[in-house]
């Protein structure tokens, strides 16, 4: 039985915490919301992030996180990716410098373009693994079959991971690429808010194909210049989490489009989706990132115009389609 803290009680951290829990083991949630923490010791369940989930009493809820990492020997920063390095501040020195934090958050920090696990090395001295792979909370909650990844610089606490969250409905594999896990998470993000535009826009079969798979070429693409391996790529972190993210409606991106694809404003989409859309921020990331390092990345190129310069999404998909002809092979 291991002691396993949660910093974060949304609904990815949520199904793992029951996920361990289940395994036997201690598990605490922090969050700053004492409603969420009252919800979860007292009726064993958080409606606010995955209805109908019966939580055990192995998981203990906390509003205070010193309270929640005490005599932890994981951490997991189940937070968003704008709240990694501020989660890292708030446990620096506060925990023992052997205990593996791990992030389950996909995206690339605003401002600093910089991939998750180096923002946590830059704040903490620990062993850093990152979970990613396509695992909805929701099927996860419901022990739908599921296949992840952990990734890191010390693959043996990659497999230590592994060895933590696998059951007989969660799979985990280990991939040493972590580039390219950290890449295709990020990105894949960018290309399921545009499949969300096209689906409410009323586009069929055809154009969200087309989408998902120009959408790979983004993602390998860039990925390969920032030092990811292909085959990562056109694995669970790559193709698998874009399929999943451009075509279920528990992608909160793809809900997001959906919204803006029929005329709703981008504030307004992600205040109806109710929960952070990681593909608004990585869009504008990767535009930046794209312009430095001069990639092509039309699909990034074109949301960005429609989410920060006002274009319609009709003129971004004629303008994308209107493109000069060019070969599918570059």
């Amino acid at each position: 039985m291991s002691k396993v803290t949660f910093l974060g009680g949304g609904s990815f951290g949520t199904a793992l915490a029951v996920l361990l829990a289940e395994k036997d083991n201690c598990v605490s949630i922090y969050d700053r919301d004492i409603d969420v923490v009252n919800e979860i010791n007292n009726k064993r369940t958080n409606e606010k992030y995955l209805k109908d989930l019966k939580i055990p009493q192995g998981v203990t809820a906390f509003n205070n996180i010193d309270d929640a990492i005490k005599d932890a020997e994981y951490i997991v920063l189940s937070v968003p990716s704008h709240v990694i390095r501020l989660m890292c501040k708030q446990i620096k020195g506060k925990i023992q410098s052997d205990i593996p934090v791990i992030s389950i958050a996909k995206g690339i920090e605003e401002g600093t373009d910089k991939r998750l696990s180096v923002v946590m090395e830059e704040e903490l001295n620990n062993p850093i693994v990152v979970l990613s792979g396509p695992s909805h909370a929701e099927e996860v909650a419901m022990k739908i079959p599921t296949t992840v990844v952990t990734s890191s610089k010390d693959m043996r606490c990659a497999m230590d991971i592994q060895d933590l969250f696998m059951t007989n409905y969660f799979r985990v594999y280990t991939n040493d690429d972590l580039i390219g896990v950290e890449i295709g998470g990020a990105v894949k993000n960018i290309i399921a808010l545009a499949a969300g535009i096209v689906d409410g826009l009323g586009y069929g079969d055809n154009t969200k194909a087309a989408l998902i798979t120009r959408g790979m070429k983004e993602i390998t693409r860039v990925g390969m210049v920032l030092g990811g391996r292909i085959e990562t790529f056109y694995g669970l972190t790559g193709m698998g989490d874009l399929i999943v993210t451009c075509t279920s409606m528990h992608s909160r991106n793809r809900r997001a489009g959906l919204l803006i694809g029929k005329g709703m404003n981008v504030d307004d989409a992600i205040k109806e989706v109710g929960m952070v859309v990681e593909g608004v921020s990585a869009c504008k990331a990767f535009f930046e990132l794209k312009e430095r390092l001069g990639i092509s990345m039309p699909i990034t190129d074109g949301l960005y115009r429609g989410l920060f310069e006002n274009k319609t999404p009709e003129v971004i998909v004629n303008e994308l389609m209107s493109r000069d002809k060019k070969s599918e092979l570059f």
